[in-house]
């Protein structure tokens, strides 16, 4: 038992941060139901999703690790999310998708991608785009 502990702390905050279950907040608890009660402050509508849409199989690269499907594409490690899973869609908040969006998930691959890469703006439209694969 000692030597995991040990392993753990020598490999760094990576592997601390991982977390055990896909339906594990990655939000810090210290800030989990601030950022849960936030809300895009853009309305939902078929343009939004459209341009979320672009956003996500062109400059987000989101399709790279998500996949045109939205299930994920299989790979070594902490596996990318599956947004056509219903538990996730429900489990998870506008405001929490958008944190990663800016901040990256921690133990992921997944980078931080508003504010470097996407504006606010498009990061809202691509969750909305998100939210489309809990239909299929």
């Amino acid at each position: 038992m000692l030597g995991v502990v040990v392993m753990i702390f020598l490999a760094g905050p990576a592997a601390q941060a991982f977390h055990p279950s896909v339906y594990s907040p990655r939000v810090p608890p210290e800030q989990l139901e601030r950022i849960q009660e936030i809300e895009s402050p853009f309305e939902t509508t078929p343009e939004r999703i459209e341009e979320g849409r672009k956003v996500y199989f062109g400059k987000g690269l989101c399709v790279t690790c998500h996949s045109k499907k939205g299930n994920g594409v299989r790979m070594p490690g902490h596996a990318p999310r599956d947004f056509t899973d219903a538990k996730w869609q429900d489990t998870r908040t506008d405001g929490e998708l958008m944190w990663v969006l800016k901040t990256g998930s921690p133990g992921t691959g997944m980078p931080q991608r508003v504010g470097k890469v996407l504006t606010e703006e498009e990061g809202w439209n691509v969750i909305q785009f998100i939210r489309t694969f809990r239909a299929q």
